[in-house]
């Protein structure tokens, strides 16, 4: 099969990036021909593609001016067009799979592939559809849903683009540009969520007339035989962007609550780097690193030997990359009880719940991981990767991937 996958970035920035390029190469590795749409950039991965690809704008890093110049390239992209028109007609993809498109190769994509009547899969891995700065967050990162059956501009009242006005404004206009003009249930064939929580709430919004389909994210690391660590983990691991609704500070006041009972390794970098780095220091909290930003098997090696991985996040979490990366290393998991979480956290069998930004509870949770019998833990660390072979193996990811692409293929040539 011809595939066309679509995503705004074509290197490893994110957990929507990682599931692109994974799908692509699995797609691959079964024998179909993938063909990429992406936006240029010097860490992109090599592709012969990369003609096609266009030329990026950095609208947060530039001057006002220039903001004001770039604003109409923001909401549609003739370049993106242009190319994507081009791409088409030399390799005729029989599907196109979109990954994430608005702000960088924008809508305007969709009206290509609707003249092209090529069928059109999207996976949603935020909350793009309902809410314009895709994140159902506030300005002050606490979660609003105001915008999933509400007024687009609840977003600029709430200042929910960075807590300014001026970008949350130009979320929601185009929001419903998009929305008007290229609507989610005319322009997407198949819509995947993938998580249980992410397409319950989708169906939650009375904005449009979908039908959603299911697919939890898969991870290639299932496949690695790896050999058995031979140290005993003796740390908590975090990794992962630095922000408030990452839930990072109530991570951190959880563990210094056990008084050095329990070391805990942070990695990642974001914006609050350097208050968290003061935090430590004039705590003298030891026991607490941040090691900064690591990938590959410098990260792998981390995860394989930590304790438990930690994911206290505070905000509507869809399908963690981070929870099924440490099931395939057969770390359990800590994680607040809110968005995709719990439902691939089988409470006391792969790890634990708590409630969200309760620091106490979270406490608890630790203190019940780090005080199991050692055989009660290697039992929990067993049912952690069995949970990932079950749900999140590229074999089972790929068939019923395959299956959507059959259906929505199919769907369409009737229509």
């Amino acid at each position: 099969m011809k595939i066309l996958q679509i995503n705004n970035c074509h290197f490893r920035r994110g957990g929507a990036d990682v599931v692109y390029l994974n799908t692509g190469e699995l797609l691959e590795s079964f024998g179909n021909e993938v063909i990429y749409f992406s936006v240029k950039n010097k860490r992109n991965k090599k592709t012969k593609f990369e003609k096609y690809f266009i030329e990026g704008i950095d609208f947060l890093n530039t001057s006002f001016f220039n903001k004001i110049l770039s604003l109409p390239r923001f909401f549609y992209s003739n370049e993106s067009k242009r190319k994507l028109h081009k791409l088409i007609n030399t390799y005729n993809p029989e599907i196109a799979h979109i990954h994430l498109y608005k702000g960088g190769l924008t809508p305007s994509i969709l009206k290509v592939l609707k003249k092209k009547k090529i069928p059109v899969v999207i996976t949603l891995h935020d909350y793009g559809l309902l809410d314009p700065h895709n994140l159902l967050l506030d300005g002050n990162l606490n979660i609003s849903e105001k915008c999933i059956n509400g007024s687009a501009f609840n977003c600029v009242i709430e200042k929910s683009n960075r807590n300014s006005y001026i970008l949350s404004l130009v979320s929601a206009v185009e929001y419903v540009f998009h929305s008007t003009f290229f609507p989610f249930d005319k322009y997407f064939d198949t819509i995947i969520a993938v998580s249980k929580f992410s397409q319950s709430k989708h169906l939650e919004s009375k904005k449009f007339n979908w039908s959603i389909e299911h697919l939890y994210n898969f991870s290639p690391l299932l496949n690695i035989v790896e050999e058995p660590t031979k140290e005993n983990p003796k740390y908590l691991l975090y990794f992962g962007r630095l922000s408030k609704e990452k839930g990072i500070k109530t991570l951190i006041k959880a563990v210094e609550g056990l008084d050095g009972k329990v070391n805990l390794k942070i990695v990642g970098t974001g914006s609050l780097d350097s208050e968290f780095k003061e935090y430590i220091q004039e705590n003298n909290l030891s026991y607490i690193q941040l090691l900064g930003f690591k990938k590959g098997e410098e990260l792998q090696k981390l995860i394989k030997e930590s304790l438990f991985v930690v994911v206290p996040s505070e905000w509507y979490e869809n399908n963690p990359m981070t929870i099924i990366e440490s099931y395939c290393f057969s770390v359990p998991v800590i994680g607040s009880r809110i968005g995709g979480i719990p439902e691939i956290i089988n409470d006391g069998e792969t790890g634990y719940t708590y409630e969200m930004g309760n620091v106490k509870c979270l406490t608890n949770a630790i203190e019940k991981g780090i005080n199991l019998p050692a055989n009660k833990y290697m039992m929990m660390k067993q049912k952690a990767r069995l949970f990932a072979e079950e749900n999140f193996s590229p074999e089972l990811h790929y068939s019923k991937l395959i299956e959507f692409y059959n259906k929505t293929i199919e769907k369409t040539k009737e229509e």
